[in-house]
């Protein structure tokens, strides 16, 4: 028991309070240091994520013979053609439409106009709306005159981007070339228990991520090879750049991907006729439900397995927390949480309840079994009373 010093102070509180006076220092330096490198961490997080989805195939590549920097190199040159490719095309077939839409809107103004005269009984005068749509270009022209004075912060925020993306594709060429050395780093500070928990939680993030990647990328290529046939049907302009951004944006957009991947095509179709955009939308709709319920359960039964609430839910959290690098990443990072908890989590077999399973409450009302046939009387040997044995005890079985 402490004994009060001279001033009747127990001798533990000084230390006590010392202690609690560096601890919230300690606290206040790490929050301030976490703010100051918030940025550093995303890269990074962002760079762990990439790796993680490359290894895969730099693992593959290495178990052939290649250099475990060339076969880094080779893959993220394929992603990075990959991603060039897609916004060139995207990029051109953007501008086209756009030009061709801004020549056809003095067409469809006179074709609305005269449609709402004739549908409403009104009188509004073409030159009524020309004057508006030239207010409404000077306006545009103002806004590009600001954007063309604001250059230099454009560029500021361009040479940021660029200063990023060669920050992250540093990063990840390290961690992937390096992950084995890196990873025996780390496991060379933990304990041999700590270090099996460690490299089994590695092992299923690395196998979550690369298929989710992967899954991921063939049900775009099927989706875009799917509605490119359809758009080629159709006679519909842009076709395999339409095909590509829906194909692209339904599998890489979480949740909402598919709603922005199927407007634009029918958007465009709008502009060659009404009917073209209907049989696009029918086309698109019954693509989803193929693909809902038959396309993706088989492709992403061993990458991905999560409940649509929950995957929509995980990317809400991580928007919410990283923003939009939070909502790439949650996916597969919820994925992999939830494979490493089900190795510790005991499961038990569930008794049998209406609320489990309505259609129990109906089998059980009517008398019949599951599958809907009523059960069988037992026959006159099951209704036969069993032999005892002679090691049978007369309370049953020993």
């Amino acid at each position: 028991m402490s004994t009060p010093n001279k001033n009747g102070m127990p001798s533990w509180l000084p230390r006590a309070m010392l202690l609690a006076g560096w601890t919230v220092i300690a606290f206040g330096v790490a929050g301030w240091l976490f703010l100051q490198l918030r940025s550093l961490l995303i890269l990074l997080l962002i760079s762990l994520f990439l790796a993680l989805a490359l290894e895969p195939a730099v693992n593959w590549l290495s178990r052939h013979r290649w250099p475990r920097g060339l076969a880094t190199g080779a893959v993220m040159l394929a992603g990075l053609v990959a991603v060039v490719l897609f916004f060139s095309v995207l990029g051109s077939m953007l501008v086209g439409q756009i030009l061709e839409f801004i020549n056809q809107v003095p067409a469809m103004s006179r074709g609305l106009l005269s449609w709402v005269n004739d549908t409403f009984n009104t009188s509004f005068s073409p030159n009524t709306l020309l004057s508006e749509i030239t207010d409404a270009t000077g306006l545009i022209d103002q806004y590009a005159s600001s954007v063309a004075e604001n250059a230099w912060g454009a560029g500021t925020t361009l040479l940021v981007l660029l200063f990023n993306g060669l920050t992250i594709a540093l990063f990840t060429y390290y961690l992937t070339a390096d992950g084995p050395r890196f990873r025996r780093t780390i496991c060379s500070v933990l304990p041999p228990r700590t270090q099996r928990e460690v490299l089994r939680a590695w092992e299923i993030a690395i196998d979550k991520t690369g298929g989710y990647i992967y899954s991921r990328a063939l049900l775009a290529l099927v989706a875009t090879l799917a509605h490119y046939l359809a758009l080629i049907v159709l006679d519909i302009h842009y076709a395999f750049a339409l095909a590509l951004w829906v194909g692209v944006f339904s599998q890489f957009i979480p949740t909402v991907g598919t709603y922005i991947g199927g407007a634009l095509p029918v958007l465009v179709a709008l502009l060659q006729g009404p009917w073209p955009a209907l049989w696009i939308l029918i086309f698109i709709t019954l693509y989803q439900q193929f693909e809902n319920y038959v396309l993706h359960p088989r492709i992403t039964a061993r990458t991905l397995d999560m409940h649509p609430a929950v995957a929509f839910g995980s990317v809400i959290a991580g928007a919410a927390i990283l923003g939009a690098p939070g909502a790439l990443l949650a996916l597969p990072a919820g994925a992999s949480m939830q494979a490493f908890l089900s190795i510790y989590i005991k499961r038990y077999t569930v008794a049998q309840h209406p609320l489990l399973d309505p259609r129990e409450e109906q089998d059980n009302g009517s008398g019949k079994s599951e599958d809907g046939k009523r059960p069988k009387a037992p026959s006159a040997k099951e209704r036969a009373p069993r032999k005892k044995n002679r090691g049978d005890s007369p309370g049953g079985s020993s």
